[in-house]
């Protein structure tokens, strides 16, 4: 079976509180901790950069999984690394060299992931996907937080699954805006095994609690074999 993983998304942390935020988001069953970095550019609004992923480092193992929702990221690929990124995810849309974009993410030995926002189809991702470790699919417009779960994104998440299962990839499929336990098994039984959950976890007043109960919801109905 393949394993759900919890991501949590640092942009609804109490940053005055954030390190006991995300200790208990770990002992609730969080795996990634998600990282969104926004430049108010490609995406509206501005969040953090390099020096809160590197602050945030200190006081976690948690794999950071961080997002860069910015233009060609390509310029900033050395600098996530150095701050403490364990995959680094950037948008189809926002990189003029898709490819050189993801093979300078691997150069610095890091994993590689790529994302869509909602208007742009699934299949513009395949020819990238043998150098992908994980596929991000937006099931909102990037940018805000507690947006509300855009169901009709699921059949995307269908779609990368089941070609990276034809193909003999192993990607990781995650989904990113409105997840909660109310909808974590649709994703999951879609086909992702990445859940990105920011205002239904840390945003709650017991965030242990919200992340164990976020798990149980995904794995309800069971993840899809690998």
């Amino acid at each position: 079976m393949r394993r759900i993983k919890l991501s949590p998304s640092a942009l609804s942390c109490d940053f005055a509180a954030a390190g006991g935020q995300i200790r208990q988001a770990e002992e609730g069953g969080a795996e990634y901790l998600h990282l969104d970095v926004m430049d108010g550019v490609f995406v509206p609004n501005i969040s953090f950069g390099q020096p809160v992923v590197k602050s945030l480092r200190k006081c976690t193992d948690l794999v950071f999984d961080v997002h860069l929702m910015i233009t060609e990221p390509i310029r900033y690929i050395e600098d996530f690394a150095k701050a403490g990124a364990d995959i680094i995810t950037v948008h189809y849309e926002a990189c003029s060299d898709v490819e050189a974009t993801l093979l300078k993410i691997r150069a610095c030995g890091k994993k590689c992931g790529i994302s869509v926002k909602p208007g742009t189809p699934a299949e513009v991702l395949v020819p990238y996907l043998p150098i992908c470790d994980l596929v991000l699919v937006m099931t909102v417009e990037p940018g805000f937080g507690g947006q509300k779960f855009m169901a009709d994104m699921l059949p995307k998440v269908r779609f990368l699954r089941d070609y990276a299962e034809t193909h003999g990839l192993n990607c990781e499929i995650s989904v990113d805006g409105g997840v909660s336990a109310s909808n974590a098994a649709l994703c999951t039984l879609a086909g992702a095994n990445v859940l990105v959950a920011g205002s239904s976890v840390l945003g709650k007043a017991d965030v242990k609690k919200a992340a164990e109960e976020l798990l149980a919801a995904a794995e309800m109905r069971g993840a899809r074999n690998e």
